[in-house]
């Protein structure tokens, strides 16, 4: 997996997280990334170099979570997660077949929420669904 700093036609920078350098070219030239903020898909990769995750293992985790500084911001995020996993429907190990039925206009869009393996996600990925992994809050916090 790779993050790519982009930036669209209308001056919107963004990261974009990919497979592959090639699955940024090949997903771009199908005009299949678009801008966050404005929804354009002219975009061009930044010259930075890109930012390669190998492994979940080789991530390093600070020794204090949160600082004094980082504290509302963490909170913010956990209630933006409560807040879309509650809105979302819990289709559960069935999230990359549902994912793409969305995607191939299959199924009705929806906002949806499952689980997927490392290997299930980088398939969608690099079939241009975009697909965020990301922690889930406890059930007891979603009703």
């Amino acid at each position: 997996m790779i993050v790519l700093n982009l930036l669209c036609d209308r001056g919107h920078r963004f990261e974009g997280w990919f497979a592959s350098g090639e699955a940024f070219r090949d997903q771009s030239q199908r005009r299949l990334v678009h801008c966050p903020q404005c929804q354009t898909s002219g975009i061009s990769q930044l010259p930075s170099a890109p930012h390669v995750k190998r492994a979940a293992t080789e991530v390093a985790i600070p020794e204090k979570a949160t600082t004094p500084a980082s504290a509302p911001a963490m909170v913010q995020l956990h209630q933006a997660l409560v807040s879309m996993a509650r809105k979302a429907e819990n289709v559960g190990e069935r999230f990359p077949e549902e994912a793409r039925r969305i995607h191939y206009d299959e199924a009705p869009a929806r906002s949806i929420r499952g689980v997927a393996t490392q290997d299930e996600t980088r398939d969608l990925l690099e079939e241009g669904i975009a697909v965020l992994p990301a922690p889930v809050p406890p059930e007891d916090e979603l009703h």
